[in-house]
């Protein structure tokens, strides 16, 4: 809407006047009831400022606001007419009201801070009112003893009450080194009486120590180098001419390599260069000599009498160990043991005796003894638990010294051994009921062949020993010469057969 007003034109001019525009109209939006209440003017009040006081017809004017609170006025209200104005020199009477009262008179000390003529200035740092405190002048004088004790310069009552606190320290002290005097002298004896030395204990015939005692001297460690490389085992001496009697694997890597060098070491620390006189690659023994003059020589006893129970002690070098002493018992007999063709020049089968004593890698080639300290066979292998050299588990064995003294005799003569011959090979088999060797091949003119023994045939007994599998087979047929005649009982096509083989040399 266009709130300007319509133009007027007069039709009656005076003169040459312009025309005049009419005054604009007025026009006012209704006031809400609501926000008048709240936003209105009190009653009574017409414009923006209250209107002046008048008197009611009672005499009484109408309060316009409500008396302010009597703490307020007196802080915020206007001063008595009677107090001093601000502006007024310190000391100065008058209120300045007069002509002659000047805010400042001459002659007064004028304040910077009161004068409003005055100009800006930087003046001192306010300075404290307070004194300051004086610094201690050092320690005072100290009381000497006598000015202490007869100057009378200290309460009695604090000396007293001193001399009673050293009287109770002291005492507390005393009584404290009386209990540690007490408790000491009942750790500590001025006359002690210790229990005479008796005899050292037995050690009767027969006991470990000594059966240690006479065979350990007559055992050697043998260490083996080739180039870089190196090795330990163990031997036991068997002839007074300084034959030493070891393991064909002990030996072996220093056979036929240039610049090897074998030693023993005897239980005293001496050291001897050894020889190898000759070995056995299918009973893995093998005989050195060294020359030591009146070398302790071991005791040979027999393998034949051993029964699964008896005693016996394993003595050699474990891991480098000279003179390790173990002791167990025999824990089986006769059992079939192929060992590991690595070091020697073959896979060797030996009819060994199981035992319990404490066998482990460098203890090969050491003495098995009874208990009696006589040898009764050669340390030669263990079965240990995952891949690779382990400790021992309880389960050794050793070539059984019957056996081990045959080799070693023909060793010692001739250098070389020759072992019985069936001419056949052989797998371990079972049909659930019996077990037994089944030959897989026969040589041609040997004496398997020669005896009418054919391939499938199942050998269930040489001699006198039954076999219940390949490895059996070959100890059982070594057990015999070249050249004896053994009836050989075995299965062929279900029906039991024996025939006589004589047995050739390998």
């Amino acid at each position: 809407m266009d709130e300007r007003s319509p133009v007027t034109r007069s039709n009656d001019r005076a003169g040459d006047e312009p025309p005049r525009l009419g005054p604009r109209p007025l026009e006012r939006v209704p006031v809400d009831p609501g926000a008048a209440a709240v936003f209105g003017r009190p009653d009574g009040v017409d414009g923006g400022f209250a209107a002046p006081r008048s008197e009611s017809s009672n005499g009484s004017s109408p309060p316009l606001a409500t008396p302010p609170p009597a703490a307020l006025a007196s802080a915020f209200g206007r001063p008595a007419p009677d107090t001093p104005a601000l502006q007024r020199p310190p000391g100065a009477g008058g209120n300045g009201s007069g002509p002659d009262d000047a805010f400042w008179a001459d002659g007064a000390d004028r304040d910077p801070w009161r004068d409003p003529e005055s100009s800006a200035a930087l003046g001192p740092p306010a300075a404290s009112e307070q004194a300051p405190i004086p610094a201690p002048a050092g320690e005072g004088p100290r009381l000497s003893l006598r000015e202490l004790l007869f100057g009378k310069r200290v309460d009695p009552r604090a000396l007293a009450g001193l001399a009673i606190v050293a009287v109770l320290i002291g005492a507390a002290g005393g009584f404290v080194g009386r209990l540690t005097a007490d408790g000491a002298s009942g750790l500590t004896d001025p006359d002690p009486t210790i229990t005479q030395t008796l005899q050292a204990k037995e050690r009767p015939p027969g006991s470990v120590a000594d059966i240690a005692a006479r065979t350990v001297p007559a055992v050697v460690s043998i260490e083996i180098r080739v180039g870089q490389e190196g090795g330990t085992g163990s031997g036991v001496v068997i002839d007074p001419a300084g034959y030493v009697l070891t393991n064909n694997h002990v030996v072996a890597p220093a056979a036929d390599a240039n610049g090897a060098q074998i030693e023993a070491i005897f239980h005293d620390g001496t050291r001897s260069p050894a020889r190898i006189v000759g070995r056995d690659p299918k009973t893995d023994l093998a005989v050195v000599k060294v020359d030591v003059a009146n070398p302790v020589v071991a005791t040979i006893g027999s393998s034949a009498g051993l029964v699964v129970g008896d005693g016996v002690i394993a003595i050699g070098s474990p891991f480098g160990l000279v003179g390790t002493v173990t002791d167990g018992i025999v824990s089986a007999l006769n059992r079939p043991v192929r060992l590991d063709g690595s070091g020697a020049d073959a896979n060797a089968v030996i009819d060994a005796i199981q035992t319990d004593a404490a066998i482990n890698p460098g203890n090969s080639g050491g003495p098995l003894v009874d208990s009696t300290g006589a040898v009764v066979g050669i340390n030669t292998a263990i079965r240990s638990v995952g891949m690779g050299e382990g400790g021992s588990i309880g389960l050794g064995f050793a070539i059984p010294i019957d056996d081990a003294r045959v080799i070693a005799d023909e060793l010692i003569r001739t250098g070389t051994v020759t072992h019985a011959d069936i001419g056949i090979n052989a797998r371990s088999v079972t049909d659930g009921t019996t077990d037994g060797a089944q030959v897989q091949n026969v040589q041609q003119g040997g004496a398997a062949a020669a005896a009418g023994i054919v391939e499938g045939d199942v050998i269930v007994k040489v001699g006198n020993r039954p076999i219940a599998g390949a490895d059996e087979l070959v100890v059982a047929v070594r057990e015999h010469n070249p050249g004896d005649t053994v009836p050989v009982e075995l299965i062929r096509e279900g029906r039991p057969l024996t025939v006589s083989v004589v047995l050739s040399s390998d």
